[in-house]
Formats: C-alpha cells, sequence, structure tokens
C-alpha cells in the first residue's frame, strides 16, 4: 500500500478555505482550491513517494494492483476518481453520456480528428461518468428537472411576456421542447430574458413571498454572475436540492446538474466527458447536449447510507465505484476490499497496517490499497473509502 500525493485543481469557483483547512495549508488561501483528486485520472494522478504515477504504477501491474477481476471487467485502470469538491460559487450546468454515447462520440471526434485540446471537443475519453457526492458542509445543487407541472407554475408565476414562448413549448412539448428553445435564443433575446426573469425574481424574494424563493433567489444571484446565460431560466425548471452533511445525491448519464455551493467528497467513473448546458462562458455543443440529456421530470431522492461491511455505504447502481464512511476506533478494524481502494482520512489520524508496514494518514491524506491486500486500521478517525462495487 502506498499514501498519496495528490493534486489540487484550482478552478475560479473554488473554495478559499474549505480544502486548506483539510489539509493544514494557512487559511484563507491566496487562490481558489476547487477540487483535490486521488485517484490515477491521467490528467492528474496522485503520485507515489517515489515519484511514479499511479496510473503508470497500475499499468506496469494491473492485476497486481486492480485485481484479475477489475482489471478484466474496465482494463489496466483505475476506474473511479474520488475528489475533494468545494464550491464558493455555482459550478456549469452540466450532464454526463451514457457508456454507448460516450463511446459513439469519442470514436466519431477522434476519427475527424479534433485535437484532444480543442476547447470544442465535447467527448474527451470512452467512458461514462456517473457520481455521487456526499455532502460534508451543507451543500446546494440543482439536480434532475423538477416536475413539469411545477416549472409551468414556476415560470407562469412570474407574469412575463418574454416567458411566453418557452411556457409554450413546455406546455406543448414538455422539457424536450423547451429547453432546446431556450439554449436556441439568439444573445439579444438571450441578454433581456434573462435581465426579466432575474429582476421579477429578485422582487419575490424582496417581498418575502415564500413559493419558489430558493428557487427565484438563485436565478436572481445566478444572472449577476451569467449575465444573458440561459442557465439562469432552465435553472427555474430544476430541483433545488439541500443536502446536510452526511447526505448525498447520486447523478446518472443524462441528469442535469450544478452545484451551487458547499462541499462534499466526489466519487465517479473515471471521465472527462462533461457536456455543459449553461451556467458557463465554455462551449456548449447543443446538438450532443440534446441527445445526451434525460428529459425525465421529477424529485431527485436524497441518498442516506446503510450499514454495510466496514461501515456506512452509500449504495449506487454502477460496478465503477462503491463509497463507504468508515468511523475507526483506537482497536483496530479490518479494511480488506476484493478490489482496489483509495483511503480518505477526512479527520483524526489513521493508522493503515498491512504486510508491507504502516501508514499514518494525518486529516486530508489519502493512502492507495492494492485489491485483496489485507490491511487494517485504527483510530480514532474518520475515513472515506472507495473501492470498486464489483462482487
Amino acid at each position: 500500500m502506498w499514501q498519496l500525493k495528490s493534486p489540487v485543481r484550482h478552478y475560479p469557483w473554488g473554495s478559499h478555505t474549505v480544502i486548506p483547512e483539510l489539509l493544514g495549508l494557512p487559511s484563507p488561501a491566496d487562490q481558489p482550491y476547487a477540487e483535490l483528486w486521488m485517484g490515477a485520472h491521467p490528467d492528474a494522478p496522485s503520485v507515489l513517494a517515489d515519484g511514479t504515477g499511479l496510473d503508470s504504477a497500475i499499468a506496469a501491474d494491473p492485476d497486481g494492483l486492480l485485481g484479475p477481476a477489475v482489471h478484466e471487467r474496465f482494463g489496466p485502470r483505475l476506474p473511479f476518481l474520488m475528489k475533494v469538491l468545494a464550491a464558493d460559487r455555482p459550478l456549469s450546468l452540466q450532464a454526463h453520456p451514457t457508456t454507448a454515447q460516450a463511446e459513439a462520440g469519442y470514436a466519431a471526434e477522434e476519427a475527424a480528428g479534433v485535437p484532444s485540446i480543442d476547447p470544442t471537443r465535447t467527448f474527451k475519453d470512452p467512458y461514462h461518468k456517473p457520481e455521487i457526492l456526499v455532502a460534508i458542509t451543507e451543500v446546494e445543487a440543482l439536480c434532475g428537472f423538477r416536475p413539469v407541472e411545477e416549472s409551468l407554475h414556476c415560470l407562469a408565476k412570474l407574469q412575463l411576456p418574454e416567458l411566453k414562448p418557452t411556457i409554450a413549448a413546455l406546455a406543448r412539448g414538455g422539457l424536450r421542447a423547451a429547453i432546446p428553445q431556450l439554449l436556441a435564443l439568439s444573445a439579444r433575446r438571450r441578454q433581456s430574458l434573462v435581465r426579466a426573469v432575474a429582476d421579477k425574481a429578485a422582487a419575490f424574494v424582496a417581498a418575502h413571498d415564500p413559493e419558489f424563493i430558493n428557487t427565484y433567489r438563485w436565478a436572481a444571484s445566478l444572472a449577476d454572475t451569467y449575465p444573458g446565460d440561459p442557465g439562469v431560466v432552465i435553472s427555474l425548471m430544476c430541483n433545488h436540492l439541500r443536502l446536510a452533511p452526511g447526505e448525498a445525491v447520486f447523478l446518472p448519464a443524462g441528469n442535469l446538474h450544478a452545484y451551487l455551493c458547499g462541499a462534499g467528497v466526489e466519487v465517479m467513473a473515471s471521465s472527462d466527458n462533461v457536456l455543459r448546458g449553461g451556467l458557463t462562458s465554455k462551449h456548449v455543443d447543443l446538438a450532443a447536449l440534446i441527445e445526451v440529456l434525460d428529459f425525465t421530470d421529477g424529485k431527485v431522492p436524497v441518498l442516506h447510507p446503510v450499514l454495510g461491511r466496514g461501515g456506512l455505504r452509500y449504495p449506487v447502481p454502477v460496478e465503477d465505484f462503491d463509497l463507504t464512511r468508515v468511523q475507526v476506533d483506537v482497536d483496530p478494524g479490518v479494511l480488506t476490499t476484493s478490489g482496489p481502494q483509495v483511503l480518505l482520512c477526512a479527520e483524526g489520524t489513521a493508522v493503515l497496517t498491512a504486510s508491507d508496514g504502516e501508514i499514518v494518514l494525518e486529516r486530508g491524506s489519502s493512502a492507495f490499497v492494492p485489491a485483496g491486500r489485507p490491511v487494517t486500521a485504527r483510530g480514532p478517525a474518520l475515513l472515506f473509502r472507495t473501492t470498486t462495487a464489483l462482487r
């Protein structure tokens, strides 16, 4: 087993405090710390003590580190990526493809010779990207489309002539008609529509009208950050989710979502396929987005963990990853799994013991344990453990 040196991503929406404090660095930091990556993604792999990237170590001995079953199912790569995500500002509205969509899109762009670094490139790899986020602070997010009847009421309540085409499209053809109509608007019409929506939403908030107040408050705020962005109007048709620490949300392929604020432990299939739908200055591939989006409406469930082997497990319907919240006591507990695992120490100090020695994990540090390697841990500490869900 190896202690990992894991990279930090400094995106503009990140927090100046959460990840620096987790890592024991000065806080507030002088730049935003958005994500701490723990895994073997080729864009930013964790590094072993000898300077080897975890991705290179796995490629050199996939059966030994991943186990034959994981190697056969996913190839010579770690199929999951674990992160700490900390947002002070909203992320873009986005969705991720299914495996079939990712394979087809990636093959088409490769055949067309689109460079991987081209900002208009949509599919960066042939993999899907389902994900789970477990809140470590309160998290607010947009997740999937709210029931159409609610969306119609939310839009109509604003009583704006500029919204009549969107309301008509939604009433006539549902979300599959309304979302493309908004994304296809000219820049001039987007500007006037978003400004009108933001002003009217802010007026309802100022009047303390409780109906849709959080939806309207965020719409007004998003319009300040992204003026003229149709994602502001789309946000009115999305479920607004608030997660308490320990609660989670699972986001399958096609789910349109955006984390608005807060911090959590995020685990996803190891992919970089992101199709943006708004609240961004980056490229929006409208045709690909509409192909990928799941237009099913309805509430998105909040996930609560269930007692499993080793701790509180967050069950998800994919094989790429499996996340467990492990409370480690002073007496050693067994953490052995059949697949590879990444362990993050979120609180306290954990001592991991295996046949090749001990690793001390302080708060914010992580370790990689090869498949099937017998390992115990003692604390007191709180660990988040990611492995695969292959049985």
